[in-house]
């Protein structure tokens, strides 16, 4: 076993690693091959350029990649991106040596935060990395489309313009900015909501992927907007629903999703009030 800094060259095999290592906990049906792949390597690629110092590679004995970490650091809150290893590879103590490697980072941040699997083993490796457990719930179905309230008039799709307005947002509710983040996952296909001085969301044919809001009536029409733009007939997504995030889960009940036990989110440190808030899976 080898931990070394993780590069733009092993970007594709990072990956798929990630990949490999994420499909059992993954719904059968998802994005074509070809469209996971680049939006996969593209958040890589971005956390690899932004983060070095986060970004970690685990070699097996024939100098193979066989898992990765990405970390990154935002006004001194940390954050684990990822932590991925080959199935192969598993049980052989690489989930953990990429952990310390990804923990460097953190010297010297305020607070952390790691969203994680269902996957026992990384939640009991989180827990012993002295971070305290907040149960989370997914919520998924169809959108009723019936249930949908009168759009907010205050809601609109951002413009580049938008992005530095979201940094107050972000730093009083997580304790640091999104705004180096925002661009790549709008480059990964996501469409940025705004509602003007009070929040935002991210979201992927309303599969939310952010939220952020300095009060629970924008938060909770943020969120019926993306859930608006769904696909009539399309199953979405709502993940991380933590505790304390009522409004969020009154939504989606209200909505027609249905509610079922997630990965927990993992916090040490100082944070924001994290709320209202439905954290990125890739940006946290």
């Amino acid at each position: 076993m080898h931990i070394r800094p993780l590069t733009l060259a092993d970007v594709p095999l990072a990956e798929l690693v990630a990949y490999q290592a994420m499909a059992p906990l993954m719904p059968p049906s998802g994005p074509d091959p070809a469209e996971r792949a680049a939006r996969g390597r593209s958040r890589i690629a971005h956390l690899v350029e932004l983060d070095p110092a986060g970004a970690w590679a685990a070699e097996d004995g024939d100098g193979q990649l066989a898992g990765g970490a990405l970390a990154l650091l935002r006004d001194g809150i940390w954050g684990l991106s990822l932590l991925a290893v080959d199935p192969a590879h598993q049980t052989q103590g690489l989930g953990r040596a990429l952990l310390d490697a990804a923990l460097t980072y953190a010297e010297g941040a305020r607070g952390a935060i790691i969203l994680s699997s269902t996957d026992p083993r990384a939640m009991r490796r989180y827990a012993r990395a002295g971070f305290d457990l907040m149960p989370c719930v997914a919520a998924a179905g169809i959108v009723d489309r019936a249930a949908l309230p009168p759009a907010h008039p205050g809601i609109r799709t951002a413009t580049g313009d938008d992005l530095p307005a979201t940094e107050a947002i972000s730093r009083a509710v997580r304790g640091a900015t999104h705004v180096s983040d925002l661009p790549n996952a709008i480059d990964r296909g996501a469409e940025l909501l705004v509602l003007e001085g009070r929040g935002f969301a991210a979201h992927r044919e309303g599969g939310l992927q952010l939220l952020a809001a300095l009060d629970e009536e924008a938060a909770t029409a943020l969120l019926w907007e993306a859930l608006r733009r769904s696909r009539p007939g399309a199953t979405v997504a709502v993940d991380f629903l933590s505790a304390g995030q009522d409004w969020a889960v009154r939504t989606v009940l209200d909505a027609g999703l249905a509610l079922s036990p997630d990965g927990p989110l993992f916090v040490r440190g100082e944070l924001g009030p994290l709320r209202p808030y439905i954290p990125s899976g890739a940006y946290l």
